[in-house]
This record gives structure tokens, sequence and C-alpha cells, in this order.
């Protein structure tokens, strides 16, 4: 059974099983022999509050193989099609959990944040979170708010000024120079190649936001549709930086 406790991977193994038992009956195989198997994963599926609203439709609709069957058959007369329809509404709840599996650094995360500032800036992080898997436009954009919000209360408090609508790459150029984090404030090769890795990360959240993400009306449809494991890997970037500039400041006001 998908317990609540279950690992992610132990999850994601079970909706794997499932998508391959429906394509299996939507492909030529026999609906008596996995109606016992399929009956079994989605009523467990049905009763995971996490799981449940990610499940397609027709897996919500359809108590068994043999309720599918004219369902998927009235969809499309090929396997390949019918393939892809299953495979494509499986893969919001494939990303989600294939998410979750590689997270361990959320907890410490929130808790640097929620101690630096936990009525605006981890407030922001766990909005981030709880975007990444049903909103991935929403949760590319609240990363980049994030980072702002780090940057901006790091000068804030030590007495810098800045315009409030610098961009991101810019803002983080004034907080490296202060916290002596860039990369042309050291000559040990080995940081400068890692400052300048994290100048890049935050480039690249600025230019995935800009992108990728729902902070500008659009005229026509994005370049890229950002999936789940979009908005996880820029929401992950940006807390890794973010604590990272937030601990350098806040060692250094301990050492004055």
């Amino acid at each position: 059974m998908v317990a609540e406790e279950d690992t992610p991977n132990l999850a994601l193994e079970h909706v794997k099983t499932l998508e391959s038992i429906l394509i299996a009956a939507a492909t030529g195989g026999s609906h008596e022999d996995h109606n016992h198997d399929y009956e079994r994963l989605r009523r467990e599926f049905m009763n995971s509050p996490k799981i449940k609203p990610l499940l397609p439709d027709f897996v919500r609709d359809y108590r068994s193989l043999s309720a599918f069957w004219p369902f998927i058959k009235e969809q499309a007369s090929t396997y390949a099609e019918r393939r892809q329809i299953i495979g494509t509404a499986f893969n919001p709840l494939v990303d989600q959990l294939e998410s979750l599996d590689c997270m361990p650094s959320d907890a410490a995360i929130s808790d640097v944040l929620k101690k630096f500032d936990a009525e605006n800036v981890h407030v922001i992080w766990v909005k981030a979170l709880e975007r990444r898997s049903t909103d991935p436009e929403g949760a590319i954009t609240i990363a980049r708010t994030l980072l702002e919000a780090v940057m901006k209360r790091i000068l804030d408090e030590r007495g810098k000024k800045y315009m409030d609508k610098e961009d991101l790459p810019k803002l983080h150029g004034m907080v490296a120079v202060e916290l002596n984090l860039a990369p042309n404030q050291h000559s040990e090769e080995a940081f400068r190649a890692i400052l300048g890795g994290a100048m890049n990360l935050v480039n690249g959240i600025a230019t995935l936001r800009n992108r990728l993400s729902d902070s500008h009306g659009r005229g026509g449809p994005l370049p890229v549709r950002p999936s789940a494991r979009h908005a996880n890997l820029a929401v992950n970037m940006a807390g890794t930086v973010a604590v990272f500039l937030i601990e350098t400041h806040l060692n250094q006001l301990d050492e004055c």
C-alpha cells in the first residue's frame, strides 16, 4: 500500500506500474489479467491526499479496466496514440514524485530562511515549494522573488542603497561586493570558480524567470512549457544561493 510515510521512490514505482497496466490494456493486453492490480493501485492512490489530485482524470473516473477500455478506444485508434495520451496524462504526477525524491535540502534551507526572516523570506520560500509541481511557471517567478528579497534584506541591514527596480544580476553584484564574494575579489582560482558559479546561477534564474515563468504577459505561447522538474531546479538553486548569501552575511556580522 502507498502510505503517506512511503518513500517517493516506492510511490513512483507504483505509479509507473499503474501506467504500464493502462498502456497494456489500451494496446491489446488482457483486461482480466491485470484488473485486480489496477483496482488495488487505483484505490490506494485515491486514498492518498498527495497523489489523488495529480492522478489522470481517467484513473479517477474509471474503477476498472473494462470501464477504461471504451474511453481510450474512443480517444484514439492507434496504439501509439493511446500510449501518448496515457503517458502525457501521467507526466505531472511522475514529475512530482521524481522531484520529491531529490529534495533532501528543503528542510535545511527552510530552517536557515526561517531564522533569517520568518515573516517575509521564509513565506516566499514556502510558496515556491508549494507551487513546484502544481504551478511550475509561478514557482519560477517566486524563485527569483526569493533571491531578490534576500539580497535586499542583506543590503538593508548593511545600510547600502539600491534602486527598487534593480535587476537581479545587478543586485547580486552589489551584495557580492559587500560580502567579499565577487570573483575578482579573490586570487585563489578555486574560490573564483565557485563564486563565479554562484553568479552564473543567479543569472540563470533571472533568465529562466524572464523566458519561462508567468511574470510577463505574452502574445503567444511560451517557447518551452516548464514542468515540475524545471521549477524544482529553479527553486532549489534559488534556495541554495540564498542560504549561501545569508550565512556569509551573518558570519561576517558575528565576527565584527
